[in-house]
């Protein structure tokens, strides 16, 4: 497909309050509570015509940015500030550009200005991430393709060796490795199991004092039972002893259960040295066996500003350690490959791009070095709470066409799937998705069978898994702010 130039001509954005229906810990934060916010892009082509595409991501507090001394609300407003940035950015550009130029000639200077005020790289991502996948809806809304033909096509232009962005991979056949991408139908659906999360019905009546009656489950163990869950990712605290403790508790309800597991530090390990103590911990712990055995990465135990200080080799051959939230740039995997870390997250808050040039890298270096299968580089769908609707469809086509065959999910557990959104907007999604989605306890939700998530209404759906213009959102329903 040849790659369209357009103009952005107008970019908006609205908010919907979504209130979780148990608490979510993870590392050292807990959210209840939280904007999710909509993006609505217009773009305008060379023969006049217009086409409209939509992006929607949660507004998660103490994760793009950690500082203690923010409140929730200054975190969102920090987000805010991104998404107004990149929108000045984009529709200030002169000439029509294709989607990747939109991003690429604006990523640098995005970057300095958020720096500039004292923002987060992460941070500094957040706007162009959304506004990226709205821009892509919209081109794939007008040529009537859908995510995986226009990425296997490279409708968005993407060109590595003209960006300066990614060096390293100079001489790299990008539209071969595009082309090959075959989207799959189904991917298993990964639990996250929160700090907070009961383990199961003993353990509820201690942990959760205001358990909701909504007919979902409150505990991992009614989990495992309702969704028939076989991927788990469990989250770390960083205390060594309580880690422990939950895993053995953990294990009790997973060991018959589990095919795969991640566990997720969150930041929450000091250095490599406190690190190496859990795992040694871990390892060497007769009931953790089995759970280790079938552990394949630990994600980012090791805090943001400490984790590419030092090589973690000797580590990531006892156990594979994936980048995240160190992951804040696009070169931050080749800095974190060369210490020794070999996995690195798709999170849809970073941007699709990003998650394109590092899939491209762990087929690059693993075509490299196919005579050391130990040393083998690969990329993992993660989660930050996608929520059932807009945003949950385009991280599962986005990872349904890079081919992983698990994504880490937790909206299903934390929030009673669209059970806020009006009633319009449910149905309309699920007449969009019948396969990805299903009414029951009163509500649309994402559906989750045997451990499995249906992705086949997402491979055909035209736009950036959208469906139709608008994705069936009741935008009228929501506040729009700035």
């Amino acid at each position: 497909m040849d790659a369209t130039r357009f103009h952005v001509e107008e970019v908006r954005f609205a908010e919907r309050n979504v209130t979780l229906r148990l608490p979510f810990r993870f590392g050292a934060a807990t959210v209840t509570a939280c904007p999710q916010v909509y993006v609505k892009a217009r773009i305008r082509f060379a023969d006049g015509r217009t086409a409209e595409g939509c992006a929607a991501e949660m507004m998660v507090p103490k994760w793009f940015d950690k500082n203690p001394a923010l409140t929730n609300e200054q975190n969102f407003e920090q987000l805010r500030f991104a998404l107004r940035d990149a929108r000045e950015a984009y529709t200030a550009e002169p000439d029509a550009q294709t989607a990747w130029t939109h991003f690429a000639s604006n990523y640098a200077a995005l970057q300095s200005r958020a720096k500039a005020k004292g923002l987060q790289p992460l941070v500094a991502s957040y706007g162009p991430a959304l506004i990226d996948r709205a821009l892509l809806d919209a081109l794939c809304l007008h040529h009537g393709a859908s995510f995986a033909t226009a990425m296997s096509g490279n409708l968005c232009g993407i060109d590595i060796a003209g960006s300066g962005l990614a060096d390293d991979l100079a001489g790299f056949d990008m539209p071969a490795f595009l082309a090959k991408q075959s989207p799959r139908t189904r991917i298993a659906a990964r639990h996250t199991v929160g700090l907070a999360d009961a383990i199961d019905e003993m353990d509820a009546s201690e942990a959760l004092t205001d358990a909701p009656d909504d007919g979902l489950p409150t505990t991992l163990a009614a989990a495992v039972k309702r969704y028939g869950l076989t991927h788990f990712k469990l989250k770390l605290c960083g205390n060594t002893a309580q880690d422990i403790d939950r895993l053995q508790r953990i294990s009790r309800v997973i060991d018959g259960h589990a095919q795969l597991v991640t566990l997720d530090g969150n930041e929450q390990y000091a250095d490599a040295d406190d690190f190496a103590v859990f795992l040694d911990r871990m390892l060497s712990t007769p009931v953790l066996w089995k759970l280790a055995q079938k552990t394949v990465f630990v994600e980012q135990p090791i805090r943001r500003d400490a984790a590419l200080q030092r090589d973690v080799s000797a580590l990531g051959k006892r156990m594979p350690l994936l980048v995240d939230e160190s992951d804040a740039t696009l070169d931050a995997f080749v800095q974190a490959r060369a210490l020794g870390y070999t996995g690195v997250s798709s999170k849809s808050c970073k941007g699709f791009y990003k998650s394109v040039v590092n899939a491209a890298r762990c087929a690059h270096w693993n075509a490299a070095e196919q005579k050391q299968p130990s040393s083998r580089f690969f990329l993992s769908g993660e989660d930050l709470t996608m929520q059932a609707g807009l945003g949950v469809q385009q991280d599962l086509a986005l990872v349904a066409w890079l081919g992983l065959s698990h994504v880490e999910r937790n909206g299903h557990h934390y929030v009673n799937g669209l059970a806020a959104a009006p009633q319009a907007e449910q149905q309309a999604l699920l007449r969009l998705h019948p396969g990805l989605y299903e009414l029951s306890e009163g509500a649309v939700r994402l559906a989750i069978r045997d451990g499995q998530i249906d992705l086949s209404s997402l491979a055909a759906a035209p736009g950036f898994a959208t469906g139709r213009p608008g994705a069936g959102i009741s935008w009228d329903a929501m506040r729009s702010v700035y």
